[in-house]
């Protein structure tokens, strides 16, 4: 399988081979089970304190053959529940500590030992990486994400190493505009909302839409992609399920270098 490289200007300036991993079978399956693993990895435990609702004299001596002074439930005419040992008038025998007390604690409350994590197999996550890698060369996988390609360009879209040394958000704004994929970046700034509920008051008081996808060899100039709306920048070696099947829907509309190509097929070989 071979693919075209293109310079700043759009224009196409040689053709190479591409590795074998963009042949790789498409499978939603496998791809919706990794990336839901990798973002339960980032669920946050929750849990009640064990001693909550429970820090009371409540005690109950569950014994026949001897009826201390603190257990007064046997032969009272009362349910046999946890009482407090307070002999106060307005707390005498009151029951708690238990869940059908007023003021007791929950029945079964949400534990922070409660595994989160979702696990899936060494292989079954490398093929997952290597399905949604080879959809970002599948044309039809990428219109269905709703993204905007020329007909003139041939996926995957393939940049030389110049790309990479741009320091400056403009100078990848007019490169887009030169390959013809603003339009993409354009419609997820267009499509940007403000949430509906309290999550606006948590940190994430606005809906965005993802639009374009950066792999590179090893850059560090991504402040040069930080204002552009819905793009992702991520180097070959770190690229992970989650930037290239967002929502577990693969097909994301991807830009690599040269150098990220030959980066992934030493990592995947």
């Amino acid at each position: 399988m071979k693919a075209n490289v293109l310079n700043l200007d759009g224009k196409i300036i040689k053709e190479i081979e591409l590795p074998d991993l963009f042949e790789e079978a498409y499978r939603p399956d496998l791809i919706k089970k990794a990336v839901i693993s990798s973002q339960s990895r980032k669920y946050q435990p929750k849990g009640n304190s064990p001693y909550a609702n429970r820090d009371n004299t409540a005690f109950y001596e569950g014994s026949r053959k001897y009826k201390s002074p603190m257990n007064t439930s046997i032969n009272s005419g009362r349910a046999r529940l946890p009482r407090l040992k307070n002999r106060r008038f307005l707390l005498a025998g009151k029951v708690a500590g238990v869940p059908q007390a007023v003021g007791g604690p929950r029945a079964h409350p949400p534990k922070k030992e409660k595994v989160l994590v979702k696990k899936i197999n060494r292989q079954e996550k490398k093929k997952a990486i290597l399905s949604a890698l080879s959809a970002t060369a599948n044309l039809d996988l990428v219109f269905s994400r709703s993204s905007k390609v020329p007909q003139n360009i041939k996926l995957p879209i393939i940049l030389n190493n110049d790309f990479e040394n741009l320091k400056k958000t403009q100078d990848v704004y007019n490169v887009l505009e030169k390959i013809g994929i603003l339009e993409n970046v354009q419609n997820a700034k267009s499509s940007k909302t403000i949430r509906a509920g309290k999550g606006k008051a948590r940190g994430r008081k606005y809906k965005k839409r993802k639009s374009i996808l950066f792999v590179l060899g090893n850059s560090k100039n991504y402040k040069a992609f930080k204002n552009l709306e819905g793009v992702d920048v991520v180097s070959a070696n770190q690229l992970s399920i989650e930037e290239l099947a967002p929502g577990t829907h693969a097909g994301r509309l991807t830009v690599f270098t040269e150098d990220a190509i030959i980066k992934l097929k030493e990592r995947f070989s």
